[in-house]
């Protein structure tokens, strides 16, 4: 018997990591929000290091932007990038697949 996948978990076995797709999952949910460093990480239950590698190698890609200031950081996903419009799919596949299931 297939048992039931989450969405969270889809995506953890397309990315091969759970903090990865946990950040993904999170801003892809609200294109356009801008959301703050200590929030993604209570959102998505992840501790300090884990999230901030992510989001680094995210950045790097230019799927996220950064915006800084005095003594707080902010991510949002990059709605320009290359990448955004195939991200969207894959997190919306993963939901219908999740669904069916």
């Amino acid at each position: 018997m297939k048992s039931k996948t989450n969405q969270g978990e889809v995506l953890t076995k397309l990315f091969g990591s759970v903090s990865r797709a946990r950040i993904l999952e999170l801003l892809l949910s609200d294109p356009g929000r801008i959301f703050y460093q200590r929030e993604i990480i209570f959102e998505t239950g992840l501790s300090l290091q884990p999230a901030q590698r992510e989001l680094a190698n995210l950045l790097d890609l230019g799927i996220v932007k950064k915006k800084e200031t005095r003594d707080r950081v902010y991510y949002e996903i990059n709605a320009l990038s290359p990448f955004f419009g195939p991200l969207c799919e894959i997190c919306e596949f993963a939901k219908k697949r999740t669904k069916e299931e």
